[in-house]
């Protein structure tokens, strides 16, 4: 699923910023897309935490098979001891399980996250072990599609920037959320393009 929003951020992205427009163009037949379940998408970003994307694809698949449907119910029945041995370490198996916890008692709702401000969303997403501001922020990008998240931890976001406009120079936090002001409020689209810039491959969660 395309957001809907895409091809006008796109076209305001291109006509603000010449090295933007660039991106654009060279990438005009992709864009950001969803698979749209929010467990199953939570789940994966904690298996892939601080491993290649190529072991956390490995380990997804034993996950998978493990499991079986990839739901708060079906995760709970499976239980701890039953996720032992797919390749998950002992505190990513404890993430899993706070995780449908939240699901299952209601602390966590994804029917009420579309009244809620991008704050408040991962407010309420930090609360489960495991779970960061990075990884949070990676869910109102591909999961929420919320347009306008620009998540300055995010390594690749700060090389692409770095590279493009300062020629490698580093930039501090502070200047990087200063300078992404530019691209409001498409910033989603335009981290998404200087993804692309490191990697013509584009990621999905």
């Amino acid at each position: 699923m395309t957001p809907s929003y895409w091809a006008q951020a796109s076209e305001e992205l291109a006509a603000n910023d010449p090295a933007m427009a660039e991106l654009v163009q060279r990438y005009r037949d992709a864009s950001l897309v969803s698979r749209g379940d929010p467990f199953s998408t939570l789940a994966r970003s904690i298996v892939g935490q601080q491993i290649s994307v190529r072991a956390a694809d490995s380990v997804w698949v034993r996950f998978v098979d493990r499991v079986g449907e990839v739901t708060p119910q079906q995760l709970a029945q499976v239980g701890s001891e039953g996720l032992v041995g797919c390749g998950l370490s002992q505190r990513k198996i404890e993430y899993m399980s706070d995780l449908a916890s939240h699901f299952l008692s209601g602390r966590m709702n994804p029917a009420h996250w579309a009244n809620l401000d991008d704050e408040a969303v991962i407010a309420e997403l930090v609360g489960v072990r495991g779970i960061g501001r990075w990884t949070a922020e990676m869910f109102l990008i591909f999961n929420l599609m919320r347009p306008d998240v620009f998540p300055v931890d995010d390594i690749g976001l700060q090389r692409a920037v770095s590279g493009r406009y300062f020629s490698g120079a580093k930039l501090s936090k502070r200047a990087l959320v200063e300078f992404g002001d530019r691209w409001r409020p498409w910033r989603s689209v335009a981290t998404w393009y200087l993804w692309r810039s490191l990697d013509p491959v584009p990621v999905e969660y």
